[in-house]
């Protein structure tokens, strides 16, 4: 009685620290970098769900991100090449998402005029701030930018 107590009790304490992780993980998230050349910040949403140990949902950029974010190359502080607004930011679906605890890795390729763009990210939450590493190669090798995610209030 007291061995099947304790497994029922483990699975439960198990079961509680999953949803625990998902609540503390899943919702919206922003990033604020600055702008290039003194331009306005560029702000990146994360619209993040966890289902188990899976992470699915979307990355919203501006067009033309920088080093490292994973998008194409555009103009300083991100106005469109040739003056005028830079086109309005897409949600781009993360693919390969995996949860373990309060850490998150995830993928974003993003279709660009020099090809297909592949950013990987590795993150912890930490209460309402998720730390993030952001691996992306634009053909020159590797290149890892760190930035932190603070949960939307929204």
């Amino acid at each position: 009685m007291t061995k099947k107590l304790l497994f029922v009790g483990t699975i439960l304490l198990l079961v509680a620290t999953l949803t625990f992780a998902a609540d503390a993980i899943s919702g919206k998230w922003t990033m604020s970098q600055e702008g290039r050349n003194g331009g306005p910040p560029r702000v990146t949403t994360f619209d993040l769900k966890v289902d188990g140990a899976t992470l699915t949902g979307t990355v919203t950029a501006p067009a033309g991100m920088g080093r490292g974010m994973g998008g194409g190359g555009g103009a300083p502080g991100g106005a469109a090449p040739g003056g005028g607004a830079p086109p309005a930011p897409t949600p781009t679906a993360i693919t390969n998402g995996k949860v373990n605890g309060n850490s998150i890795t995830f993928d974003v390729t993003r279709t660009t005029p020099m090809g297909d763009m592949k950013s990987s990210y590795e993150g912890t939450v930490n209460g309402d701030t998720m730390h993030l590493k952001i691996t992306t190669d634009r053909g020159n090798g590797p290149q890892t930018v760190e930035a932190d995610a603070k949960r939307g209030t929204t």
